[in-house]
């Protein structure tokens, strides 16, 4: 062999090698926990070893042409994005991403961060949305061309198929054996092709109707109210609001002085706190599923049960409120479209985005602030006297991922309906204060230390009301903030002036005062008989109790 020979021999190997490992680190690749980033991994992709197996019997029948391994490359790109959100979804939101229902919230969701995020780093976020899939497909077409042409070589083919054959035959075994020794030695990156196949599944599972079929049937939902008579119902699902910010040691600390100045107003305006942990049905986002399962009494998981149950007619908490002669309100600061859908909730009115009419300064994605939705609630739904009571559900976004901009706790109320509610310097400090991508935790804090504020200071502003308040967190924050493994707990405060309430929520598990303790006593749809029986009786005097009080409406 001459020396030329042997150059152009050692480098079509090393090609090889590269090209495989570069190959199989594109689908066994790992998150950077908690990060967008991610790193290789020792893992084994058997996908990998599966495409190979199929070069070389496509090698024997037949010549590998051009176009084929175009495709190739196109089909290896899909299995790399979908190997990239799997990872990234499952490491920041601790949950898998559901293409079928997550790709309609996919533009919101990108605009809401492009809103919040430095302009230099969009603009980089989007040229590597556009670039990336090019890139991926340049390597993958370079590296499936040095297989291919590696066919040809009688020895690399032996090598290329004792390798492809060996890892299916090990990953089959380990299957088999659960792992067990020697065998766990050896790691197998989860496939992606499974992935898109549950996906086909899903998609023809839903256009078939099937899902309707599974829903369970409705829950009953009835009581008397005769514990909360009289007064105004507020339910305010905090969002993000998760047990990481009690069971995190540096969260609790930072957060301690904002739930003091919380139960001091509690404390000041003659009214008592009860309070548990409940465990959320979704974890870093999609908040709408926890609303709808409280609110229904039916346990959504996931978007394809949400929308499969708001297409029926059931009951609701609402809809039990309106028939003892509430007027049930939604506001709905996050509301930026039209929503038909929320007539399944059956409120009298929604306070949407646009009807809120918010002139003041703008914070994040939707602009409006919690503490001005709260007084605008009031100004035109609790001020009036002459009315009857309300019921409120109020989910606030504020304390939404990225957590920042922060807006400032105007003591003012009345000023907080101007067009002008923060003093110049105060936006200033507000506005400048950016999130850190990499560690979120620092802006979490301060949503909630807003969140407490408000809170409290609306309890003094209306000490003269008999109000119920119920502060209920959504969900956990992502996993970037409440870290891996983390429940899916979330800590639920009812504050009242009313002791036969606060003492029913007793019976069922909660304790006295702000700070919740494990385990949970339900889950959330669980949540909602416990809330029921502590509004008043339940059963069949609440039925007929009900129906006569919407009579008399």
């Amino acid at each position: 062999m001459t020396p030329v020979s042997l150059r152009m021999t050692v480098f079509r190997w090393f090609a090889l090698v590269l090209a495989v490992l570069a190959l199989n680190v594109s689908l066994s690749f790992t998150n950077i926990w908690p990060t967008l980033g991610i790193r290789a991994s020792s893992a084994v992709s058997l996908e990998l070893a599966a495409v190979v197996l199929g070069l070389l019997i496509a090698r024997r029948v037949g010549r590998i042409g051009s176009s084929g391994l175009r495709w190739l490359s196109i089909a290896w790109v899909v299995l790399v994005l979908g190997r990239y959100i799997d990872v990234t979804s499952r490491s920041l939101f601790g949950r898998d991403v559901n293409l079928y229902w997550d790709l309609r919230h996919l533009r919101n969701v990108g605009a809401m961060f492009a809103v919040v995020a430095d302009t230099w780093l969009s603009v980089a976020f989007l040229g590597g949305v556009l670039l990336l899939p090019v890139g991926l497909y340049l390597v993958a077409r370079w590296a499936f061309g040095r297989i291919s042409e590696a066919t040809n070589d009688p020895w690399a083919q032996r090598l290329l198929g004792v390798a492809a054959v060996g890892v299916l035959v090990l990953a089959g075994a380990r299957g088999i054996s659960g792992g067990a020794e020697p065998l766990a030695a050896l790691t197998f990156a989860d496939p992606v092709t499974p992935v898109y196949a549950r996906e086909l599944g899903e998609l023809a599972y839903e256009m078939s109707g099937a899902g309707l079929r599974t829903l369970d049937p409705p829950p009953p939902i009835q009581s008397d109210f005769s514990r909360v008579a009289g007064a105004d119902v507020l339910l305010i699902f905090l969002e993000s609001y998760g047990a990481v910010s009690w069971d995190n040691p540096e969260f609790a600390a930072e957060l301690a002085a904002s739930r003091q100045l919380f139960d001091d107003a509690i404390r000041d305006t003659d009214r008592s706190v009860r309070t548990a942990f409940v465990e959320a049905t979704t974890f870093g986002g999609e908040s709408w599923l926890s609303h709808i399962t409280l609110l229904s009494g039916t346990e959504v998981r996931d978007q394809g049960t949400n929308v499969r149950l708001m297409a029926q007619e059931r009951d609701t908490l609402v809809k039990a409120f309106g028939r003892s002669g509430y007027r049930t309100v939604g506001i709905m600061p996050g509301m930026q479209v039209a929503w038909p859908e929320g007539a399944f909730y059956g409120f009298d009115t929604i306070y949407d985005l646009a009807r809120l009419d918010y002139n003041g300064p703008p914070f994040g994605w939707w602009s409006i602030t919690d503490q001005f939705t709260l007084a605008r609630m009031d100004e035109q739904e609790v001020a009036p006297h002459d009315r009857r009571p309300v019921f409120v559900v109020f989910p606030t976004i504020t304390t939404h991922a990225p957590f920042s901009p922060i807006p400032p706790y105007q003591p003012d109320w009345a000023r907080v309906l101007t067009p002008d509610p923060f003093d110049r310097d105060e936006l200033d400090r507000a506005w400048n204060d950016y999130p850190n991508w990499m560690n979120l935790g620092p802006s979490y804090v301060k949503g909630l230390k807003y969140a407490y504020e408000t809170i409290s200071g609306y309890l003094r502003f209306r000490a003269d009301r008999d109000l119920v308040l119920i502060l209920l967190g959504d969900h956990q924050p992502p996993s970037l903030v409440s870290g891996e493994g983390a429940g899916w707990e979330v800590p639920v405060h009812v504050v009242a002036s009313r002791p036969s309430l606060l003492e029913r929520l007793g019976r069922h598990g909660f304790r006295r005062g702000l700070t919740p303790s494990h385990p949970s006593v339900a889950r959330m749809d669980g949540l909602l008989p416990i809330l029921l029986d502590a509004f008043g009786e339940t059963g069949e005097a609440a039925v007929i109790g009900g129906a006569g009080a919407a009579r008399r409406e």
